[in-house]
């Protein structure tokens, strides 16, 4: 019972996919916890997705991870954002009952074949010839494992901030690790400091409502994972609010005993995402801010603040928050808080996820220098599908910045490293047509089961769609249209004007607001296509040209891919690399020279360079 196969470390967004994804695979799993009660617990607002990090919820759905499913389970608001833009950045947000969430997890984990579940406080690595073999809780306990991941979150050496009062905490009510976090830095990681924050819980009792501006759910609310057929759960609104001046004073006035303008927080803060009080200092021009007032759940009575994250003291906090219109005489359930921890620079990993130092040791999410729910569990699944194919003795699972957001997210962490939390968007992935939500499946799922960790139900209704797909395009291109005045007659019926040579449907369906729904008028064949099917033939054909030219820009940035680089490979020895260069590649080690080219002050010149001695050397 002592031994597995991997062992996971922690059990938030990250340990849950990691643990799952290991598990499926058929490796004896062990999730070690500090708190059992808490597993998948949601820290800060619980929501999931958004801009970007939704693609990333979709990709971790079509590997077949639990995010998705999960979140449609206990869904209390459905939303599609940036639906007036273009398909590429259109991303799914749904608000969730955190209780629920949590449950529905934990009783996932409680019932997945091979994967046990303790509770306990890691406080050191076993680490034996620079490879980790097990792991010893506070208490003296050994697990050994083939493979260790570990998901710390929050909670390396956690330092919770309220006004100028401080303690240690992983989170609020939850033990900081402070050994494991020693650990590290005595088996020679470089580890620094990072910060996030937490808004106040309001009592919605307290909240008039009648003064807010409602934002229902969608209708029909839309699903994240590519399995739930039907949202059937009780949806209730969000509301929105504003800050105003009055607000923005009282936050000035506590400057003076706030640890972020005080000194006594030191850990970068998420540019994306700061405290209200980052926020008005930064923005003095702005007379308002936007909050969003989101409920925890449908069984209890607190709600969200989303915008108003910080760490000033409580009676500033009350004064804020009772200067907001709706909130007057609003009452806090539990105050904000700013928590710093440590956490390890990337580059000390392989794009598997296994650090460089010691061998069989991997890390995801926020230990990764990350922040959010999607990116945490993202870095779980790939951390758990690596370590599993490890144990069985098979190559690493890596996505590349072409396949997936995935991808893009490890390959920057791994590859550019982080000086403040990193948090995806759809402007960091430059294939984002190609890597749209709504294809996430058709771009992963194969590649899941090939390496046994989708299931045969979602490989065959994959596979199936695929053919739909493709049978559509053929009827498409096969119906032709010659110009005579009974199709002169249709097409002005449908706001076109006449055609001079003959024209497929396929032509047709390139103009702009024309859809298959509309065609369906002239190919009874087309009825009975499903939305999605139909939304996939659409795309493909209204944007072939610019997928093509970005897949022509994929396949060139191949080439670099391909030439991979020696692992023992000494740049010094390398002719017209400068001193900073050279400790650059020696420090980050890249696999081939399209990640090299990816490294923050590696020129072309650089890689041209390198080329020269590749050849020189009969490397490549």
């Amino acid at each position: 019972m002592d031994t597995f196969d991997v062992i996971v470390v922690g059990a938030g967004h990250a340990g849950c996919e990691a643990a799952l994804a290991a598990s499926r695979m058929g490796a004896k799993t062990l999730l070690v916890t500090i708190n059992i009660d808490h597993i998948a617990f949601m820290s800060c607002n619980p929501a999931v997705g958004g801009i970007g990090k939704g693609h990333l919820v979709k990709e971790i759905d079509a590997l077949d991870g639990e995010m998705a499913i999960n979140t449609d389970t206990a869904g209390i608001q459905f939303r599609i954002l940036n639906m007036k833009k273009g398909p590429a950045v259109r991303s799914t947000r749904i608000q969730t009952d955190k209780m629920r969430y949590a449950m529905r997890m934990k009783a996932r984990l409680e019932h997945q074949e091979n994967l046990y579940i303790r509770q306990g406080i890691i406080e050191r690595l076993i680490v034996e010839d620079k490879e980790v073999v097990g792991i010893e809780t506070r208490w003296g306990e050994r697990f050994y494992g083939r493979a260790i991941i570990l998901t710390t979150g929050t909670f390396l050496n956690g330092l919770i901030h309220i006004g100028l009062e401080h303690f240690e905490a992983g989170r609020m009510g939850d033990f900081p690790s402070v050994g494991l976090s020693l650990c590290l830095k005595e088996l020679g990681f470089q580890i620094g400091r990072l910060k996030t924050g937490t808004c106040p819980r309001l009592d919605g009792r307290t909240i008039d409502f009648t003064r807010l501006e409602a934002q229902e759910s969608d209708d029909p609310p839309r699903p994240f994972s590519f399995l739930t057929k039907k949202i059937k759960n009780r949806l209730v609104p969000c509301y929105l609010t504003y800050t105003n001046m009055t607000t923005h004073e009282a936050i000035m006035s506590g400057l003076d005993r706030s640890p972020l303008y005080t000194g006594k927080i030191k850990g970068t803060g998420v540019r994306y995402c700061p405290s209200i009080e980052d926020k008005i200092v930064r923005f003095r021009d702005k007379e308002r801010h936007r909050i969003f007032i989101e409920p925890e759940g449908l069984d209890t009575v607190e709600y969200y603040p989303n915008g108003l994250a910080t760490s000033l003291p409580l009676d500033i906090q009350m004064a804020m928050l009772r200067s907001i219109r709706g909130l007057e005489n609003v009452e806090i359930t539990r105050p904000g808080y700013a928590i710093e921890y440590d956490f390890v620079y990337p580059t000390q990993l392989y794009p598997t996820l296994e650090t460089k130092l010691i061998k069989n040791l991997y890390l995801a999410g926020q230990i990764n220098g990350t922040t959010g729910y999607e990116e945490a569990a993202a870095q779980g699944l790939m951390a758990g599908i690596n370590a599993a194919l490890r144990v069985k003795g098979g190559d690493g699972f890596i996505l590349g910045r072409d396949e997936s957001y995935i991808g893009v997210m490890i390959d920057d962490l791994v590859t550019k490293g982080v000086d403040e939390p990193y948090r995806m968007f759809t402007s960091r992935a430059e294939n984002r047509l190609l890597l749209r939500e709504d294809n996430a499946d058709l771009r992963l799922t194969e590649k899941g089961y090939a390496i046994g960790l989708v299931s045969k139900k979602r490989y065959d209704m994959v596979v199936r769609k695929k053919k739909k797909i493709e049978k559509t395009h053929d009827i498409l291109r096969s119906v032709k249209l010659r110009p005579t005045r009974q199709t002169e007659d249709m097409l002005r019926d449908m706001g076109l004007g006449g055609i001079k040579n003959p024209v497929t449907l396929e032509d047709l369906l390139k103009k702009p607001g024309i859809t298959i729904a509309q065609l369906k008028r002239i190919e009874e064949r087309l009825d009975g296509i499903e939305e999605d099917i139909a939304y996939q033939v659409e795309l493909n054909v209204k944007y072939h040209g610019y997928k093509d030219r970005q897949i022509e820009m994929i396949n060139r940035a191949k080439r670099l891919e391909e030439k991979k680089i020696p692992q023992d490979m000494r740049y010094d020895e390398v002719s017209g690399l400068s001193r900073e260069m050279v400790e650059k590649l020696t420090r980050i080690r890249p696999l081939s020279l399209g990640q090299a080219s990816r490294i923050p002050g590696i020129t072309p010149a650089a890689i041209t360079a390198l080329l020269i001695h590749f050849k020189k050397q009969g490397v490549i």
